[in-house]
This record gives C-alpha cells, structure tokens and sequence, in this order.
C-alpha cells in the first residue's frame, strides 16, 4: 500500500427487504458523490417497527474512501 489517507464516515441505509439491502443502499447512496469508495464495515443493524410489525430494517454502515487534498 502507498502513503495514503483515508476518511471514514458513518451512514443509515434503510430497506423494507432486509438488511443487506439496506446497506447495499448506503453504499449505492454514498457512491453517487464519493469517489474511491475502499472498506464497508457494519457496525449495527436494527429494526425499526410499528404497530409489533417491522416497518424497515436499518443497517448502519461505515465508508472509508481515499482523501485527496
């Protein structure tokens, strides 16, 4: 690996299908206005319910990508 820095930031993704999906759809967001998109890690999953019934998953993600000055 060359002398590089990476910048980490954390997001939600949501989904009404699953986790996974939800975090495809952080990644899918993210990748829209991020360039060189390295390493996801998930750091916490929930479900967000109404009424006892699962109304959406949430997964929360965290995105390196390389900094350019």
């Amino acid at each position: 690996m060359s002398d590089s820095v990476y910048k980490v930031i954390e997001l939600i993704g949501t989904s009404t299908k699953s986790w996974e999906d939800a975090a495809a759809n952080a990644i899918t967001k993210a990748s829209k206005s991020l360039r060189d998109l390295r390493i996801a890690e998930v750091s916490a999953m929930d479900i967000h319910l109404k009424d006892g019934e699962i109304e959406f998953y949430r997964t929360k993600v965290k995105l390196s990508f390389k900094f350019e000055v």
